[in-house]
């Protein structure tokens, strides 16, 4: 299996995507016999129910989707499942792009036909781009068991996957493998210490700063520690700008890596046959979780495809696909209830204890302000 890049920001991605936007979006949006329309549509429901929808979305045809790369918590393998189940053929464009290049896309296709059907965001760019009024409402079959505080109240967007903030490590290019924030500060760890993205645009760097907040003293109301960490990290010559990737890692450049446990986890199984032995840890001292969060295009051009998506992703099939990926579902705690968890595979689970908490929107929108504010001064020089 080839591995993909992450979903990091890319240089030119921002106006790449501007300049490639054409041709009109269809006129004809789906509607069923009775008049009803797929783009208003806040529930299966609504449509007339799921067969309805899977109707309308077959005679589109097509899916538009974002920054998914194949080996990012096993979309592969949903992308694969999605069109062998539907027959619905899933477009995905620059899949190594993060969060913010989604939202961008959106803004600069409106009303084009090649514009995101849906989108998958980190959460604290999903509350964003709910407040810039882009995203449709939409409540999916599964909508009552997403845990409240993972879901927005008027289901703009609602948590899909997650995981833990981890350090990733090369043993064969590491003597020893860092287990904390704190011991990524030693001296001999000079210029292996990575990020898989910038934390203005990636989701999970943005956790990944987050996470050094609660080792150095932070909160979730506190995130400056976090720009500190990095600050000192940059001055005592550990942390490199190099964005970590599993080309980077394999060329021996990002031998460190501050990721989601899942991905971590993922390119160990991949790394095995490459011949790196990858270790992975949940610090214990920044113990940071998060979800991304699925949303709808509010002008999708698909817009029955665009919430089949969401219905195919949280029934117990799409949920225990993530799981097979290292990734905690949003409904994990309901399908093990409803006995429909895949117990293998969440077996194989990075260990972690406690229980986690979650930023709330506002702490993550005042986060990202001291962060675009911040960061370039504090990884500079």
């Amino acid at each position: 299996m080839t591995v993909s890049l992450p979903r990091t920001a890319a240089l030119g991605v921002i106006a790449a995507l501007a300049l490639s936007a054409c041709g009109a979006a269809p006129d004809n949006t789906s509607t069923t016999a009775d008049g009803k329309n797929a783009a208003t549509a806040a529930s299966a429901a609504d449509f007339g129910g799921l067969d309805a929808l899977v109707e309308a979305a077959k005679k589109e045809g097509k899916l538009n989707a974002i920054a998914l790369p194949r080996d990012w918590a096993n979309y592969g393998a949903l992308i694969d499942g999605f069109e062998k189940k539907y027959g619905i053929k899933i477009a995905v464009e620059n899949p190594d792009g993060a969060s913010q290049d989604e939202i961008n896309a959106v803004t600069s296709r409106k009303g084009q036909d090649r514009a995101p059907d849906v989108l998958d965001l980190g959460s604290s760019f999903a509350i964003s781009a709910a407040q810039q009024g882009l995203l449709a409402p939409y409540k999916v079959a599964a909508y009552a068991d997403i845990p409240e505080g993972q879901k927005d109240a008027q289901a703009r967007w609602y948590n899909d996957y997650g995981g833990y903030i981890s350090i990733g490590c090369d043993a064969k290019r590491v003597k020893t493998c860092p287990t904390t924030f704190a011991d990524l500060l030693k001296p001999q760890y000079k210029g292996q210490v990575a990020l898989n993205g910038n934390p203005t645009k990636s989701g999970s760097a943005f956790g990944g700063v987050y996470a050094a907040a609660l080792a150095s003293g932070g909160s979730f109301d506190d995130i400056q520690p976090g720009l500190d960490f990095f600050a000192k990290l940059k001055k005592n010559g550990n942390y490199t700008p190099v964005e970590s990737t599993p080309a980077t890692v394999e060329k021996g450049e990002t031998p460190i890596s501050i990721d989601w446990d899942y991905l971590n986890a993922g390119y160990a199984d991949e790394f095995k046959s490459k011949g790196v032995d990858w270790k992975v840890a949940v610090p214990s001292d920044g113990q940071f979780s998060q979800f991304y969060s699925q949303a709808i295009n509010k002008d999708a051009p698909h817009p029955a495809a665009a919430r089949l998506w969401q219905e195919y992703l949280y029934s117990a099939e799409g949920q225990n696909l993530w799981l097979k990926g290292y990734a905690r579902p949003a409904l994990m705690t309901a399908m093990e209830k409803a006995g429909t968890l895949d117990k293998t595979a969440a077996a194989k689970l990075p260990e972690v204890s406690g229980t986690p908490a979650f930023p709330t929107e506002a702490q993550q929108s005042k986060a990202k302000t001291v962060l675009g504010q911040g960061w370039a001064k504090a990884v500079s020089g």
